[in-house]
């Protein structure tokens, strides 16, 4: 039999790496991991984790202007960017550390160095240093897509938002995905006037229409300026620093830092998949089975990488799924059925399930129930906000198909729905739940 370095190589410690690496050392494997920035990856160290803090700290801003309704008086009241983004950063390094000493006290061999593929077995480090593994899972996450616009090198990206010196007077955020408005929220209530441009007229594709109507009509109140259908032309930077944003339909813009939100893309480049025989599609994404097997049998992929759905917990589940099954003796395939989704912008979104329009499509015959209010917190401070909450419903089996949110602590609510949506309850169960009054969350079981 062949002698191999390690029975597995990970390439990449972010959420399903580290995932993968801890179960498969858990259940007897010899394991390395290689990471070549920081370990953690995209969600703890420049995504879900230092963005959800930055949001927290952007909901204060509409807290302390409510707060005099409710008795409140804070005088001499200001925001300073540096402590918060440090704050941020510290909490980051901290996790850095957590995630590290938990994969070293499993005996995961923990290698800060970018590898490479050699072939089926083996893996070359960039310190020139080269192993072998009898399996090797990649997952080395996805990065921001930057388009090939004249001046885009004059751009950031949410990478690097989260270190910023100073806060911008003016920004331009291109995109109009979850990153595109969260950031866009978070921004406008630092007090920076948001420019947000998409080449569509369409924000959040994928969520229900009535969350991206409502969603649009409360950031336009906000103050965050949407320019719709709207394709770069280029970026030119001025003699005082700013920048001049030419683009297609509307007039130029005229901003001091331009952030890209406009996607991301399987990090898959130079990575040696040629010489393993690991065949990728054509947006870069390592094409996988339901077992999270690559067409080269001794390699694997999970998470943002094979391009499925780009959610930290789900890169959780397939990290999991493949640990439990390769080494584990205990296979299973992860369920991507019902999976929630939130995003963090102001107010945030929940969904779980079907969308009306994808109902429809579906299934034909459905019933929508809805519940349009505000909640009682904003009624005493004067804030004419209204949350939505909307639930879809197989007009013949009466099972609840989706549910649709957007307003205070909805992902907090959704969590908990979802489960009624993945066990596939039905309207009358829910109609026969008693109410936990005064919440927003009884609207759920209450909807008419």
């Amino acid at each position: 039999m062949a002698s191999y370095d390690y029975d597995l190589f990970v390439i990449g410690a972010g959420s399903g790496g580290v995932r993968a690496a801890r179960v498969s050392a858990a259940h007897g494997a010899r394991v390395a991991i290689a990471e070549e920035y920081r370990v953690g990856g995209t969600c703890v160290i420049r995504g879900c984790v230092p963005k959800k803090l930055l949001v927290y700290g952007a909901h204060f801003a509409e807290d302390i202007q409510d707060c005099a309704r409710f008795g409140w008086h804070v005088d001499g009241c200001r925001f300073d960017w540096a402590t918060l983004r440090d704050n941020v950063l510290a909490e980051v390094d901290r996790l850095n550390k957590a995630y590290t000493d938990t994969l070293e006290s499993h005996g995961v061999e923990v290698i800060l160095d970018r590898a490479t593929l050699t072939g089926p077995h083996g893996i070359r480090l960039a310190s020139g240093r080269e192993v072998t593994a009898k399996t090797i899972l990649i997952a080395t996450g996805a990065t921001p897509h930057v388009p090939g616009c004249p001046g885009h090198e004059h751009g950031i990206t949410s990478n690097e938002a989260f270190h910023l010196d100073a806060l911008p007077e003016r920004m331009l955020i291109a995109g109009a995905g979850y990153i595109a408005n969260e950031f866009a929220g978070v921004f406008n209530e630092f007090g920076v006037k948001v420019t947000l441009i998409n080449r569509t007229d369409t924000i959040l594709r994928g969520y229900d229409h009535s969350l991206r109507d409502r969603l649009l009509d409360i950031s336009i109140k906000k103050g965050i300026d949407f320019r719709l259908n709207a394709d770069f032309r280029g970026i030119t930077r001025n003699d005082d620093g700013s920048l001049t944003v030419e683009m297609t339909n509307h007039e130029p813009a005229i901003v001091d830092c331009v952030m890209f939100a406009t996607g991301r893309v399987p990090n898959t480049g130079d990575l040696g998949l040629d010489a393993a025989g690991v065949e990728w599609d054509e947006k870069g994404a390592i094409r996988v089975d339901d077992d999270n097997r690559s067409t080269c049998e001794s390699i694997y992929a999970v998470g943002d990488v094979t391009n499925r759905i780009q959610l930290t917990p789900v890169a959780i589940r397939e990290g999991q799924a493949f640990a439990d099954t390769v080494f584990g003796g205990k296979p299973h395939k992860v369920d991507y059925d019902n999976i929630p989704s939130a995003v963090f912008s102001h107010p945030p979104i929940a969904s779980v399930g079907l969308t009306e329009a994808k109902a429809r499509e579906k299934l034909g015959s459905i019933k929508v129930y809805q519940s349009d209010f505000r909640a009682m917190k904003n009624v005493l401070a004067g804030r004419n906000e209204r949350a939505l909450y909307k639930m879809i419903c197989d007009a013949e089996t009466d099972r609840v198909v989706g549910l649709h949110m957007i307003g205070p602590d909805a992902p907090e609510i959704l969590q908990a729905a979802a489960v009624a949506v993945k066990a596939g309850l039905t309207k009358a169960d829910f109609d026969q739940t008693v109410a936990l009054h005064p919440t927003m969350a009884e609207e759920l079981v209450l909807l008419k």
